[in-house]
């Protein structure tokens, strides 16, 4: 099998949807992970491209963590926005809880993480982590949203840094193929299905997704999470969408 890509786009809180999708790799997809060159991804999408390539062990802290920074935002009138809350530090808890201390070093070439930079407006993929601070500040500008996650940018090797899903929402990497994972319904490898009537496609910073109200939900539903019962759903419906993908091009082990 020639060389496997990953990629994971940028969702915010559906990003659960991929630790599901994750799970199934883990289990049914060694096919797929034996022939893996490198994880990409924006945003949400970049955490967990980080949490297959430094720490598959630990999934289940990851949706553990997931569940309990979805709850603390609920608990917020206003969601993260709110004054006083602390978006940012509570992300950086959770990542020094689950990336070991070598991350950077397994990260290094093996994981690509989208950023945009605020001045230029450009986007950059990072590749190469000097620190395990470094790999958690770079993934930590790739998630940072103004206003939402607070005022002021990520400082990241000297550049103030917003959310890569702001300029590539969807990385591909030129060499190899890269499978791509989203939980908007498109024309991604894993997606959900689209089950509505209109063929149209939107365009968000390079992913492709179904012009639909469910989709329209998801947006919504990434940035102002939905019950914990619901995420649950969705890291399922995850789990299922990656091994219909599995079986379809016969790579189910």
């Amino acid at each position: 099998m020639a060389v496997l890509n990953l990629s994971f786009a940028a969702c915010g809180f559906m990003g659960i949807y991929h630790l599901g999708a994750v799970e199934a790799f883990l289990r049914h997809g060694d096919r797929l992970l034996g022939s893996l060159g490198a994880c990409v991804g924006a945003s949400a999408g970049a955490l967990v491209a980080a949490v297959v390539t430094t720490a598959p062990d630990k999934l289940e802290n990851c949706k553990d963590f997931t569940f309990r920074f979805a709850e603390s935002v609920r608990r917020q009138r206003f969601g993260a926005a709110i004054p006083g809350y602390d978006f940012m530090l509570t992300l950086r808890e959770g990542m020094e809880e689950i990336l070991p201390s070598e991350a950077h070093s397994l990260a290094s070439g093996r994981l690509f993480v989208s950023i945009t930079h605020s001045v230029s407006g450009q986007n950059q993929l990072v590749s190469t982590f000097t620190s395990r601070d470094d790999l958690i500040k770079a993934l930590l500008a790739s998630s940072f949203v103004p206003v939402y996650a607070g005022f002021k940018p990520v400082t990241f090797r000297g550049q103030k840094c917003v959310d890569g899903g702001f300029t590539d929402s969807l990385p591909i990497l030129p060499s190899g193929r890269t499978v791509t994972v989203s939980p908007f319904s498109g024309p991604q490898d894993v997606s959900p299905l689209h089950r509505g009537r209109s063929a149209a496609r939107l365009r968000l910073a390079n992913m492709s997704v179904m012009l639909s109200l469910e989709n329209i939900k998801r947006l919504n539903m990434a940035l102002f999470p939905p019950s914990t019962a619901a995420m649950r759903t969705f890291c399922q419906e995850g789990f299922g969408d990656a091994v219909r993908f599995l079986r379809r091009e016969d790579w189910m082990s």
